[in-house]
């Protein structure tokens, strides 16, 4: 496991890819996990401030997800807990207009199944945004579609879509969402969390 996060947190395969965005960024690799953890969060890519501060989720979107899994800052960030393992590891940088790049196809392809290997049998995944859920679930009908179906992964597995404030407009047009989807959530979180 130590080699395996050693080995993430020094890659550069995308050091050219990242030194031609609008950010002309390093790679600056967020490796989040241990062994015996309890809850996988699998993602899509660190965002600048997460670049910046080399924690991930430490965002509002971080904010937002800590809210609908019910737990705080300390529960999220006990890395023996909590495992954070995005489709990206790095901060994938900004295209002209300024919008967040997709995380490179191959760092997944270079460290996803290492990573699931090493990491085992978790009691609670949460797969967040449609990056993940194609990886994970299959490509399906989209983010709404596999997070309406939310009940043919639980209690182990939730499919979430991902936590920013650009889909509010999303979460108000999905009442359910937050009515029935997030009770089993957090319930299952606390589950997995009781040692």
């Amino acid at each position: 496991m130590k080699a395996l996060h050693d080995a993430i947190s020094s890659c550069t395969l995308c050091a050219a890819r990242f030194a031609q965005t609008e950010t002309a960024h390093a790679p600056r690799p967020v490796v989040w996990f241990q062994p015996s953890t309890r809850i996988r969060i699998i993602g899509q890519a660190p965002g600048m401030r997460v670049h910046k501060s080399g924690v991930p989720f430490d965002d509002p979107s971080g904010d937002r997800l800590r809210q609908w899994m019910g737990v705080d800052r300390d529960a999220f960030y006990d890395r023996t807990r909590v495992a954070i393992t995005p489709m990206g590891f790095c901060f994938p940088g900004y295209d002209a207009k300024g919008s967040d790049l997709p995380p490179p196809k191959i760092c997944a392809d270079t460290w996803a199944d290492q990573v699931d290997q090493a990491l085992g049998d978790i009691p609670l995944t949460l797969v967040v945004g449609g990056y993940a859920q194609a990886r994970h679930l299959g490509r399906g009908n989209g983010v709404t579609a596999t997070v309406k179906g939310w009940r043919a992964h639980a209690p182990r597995l939730f499919p979430l879509p991902h936590p920013s404030w650009r889909n509010t407009g999303w979460l108000k047009k999905n009442p359910w969402f937050e009515a029935e989807l997030l009770p089993e959530l957090q319930k299952q979180v606390a589950i997995a969390l009781t040692p």
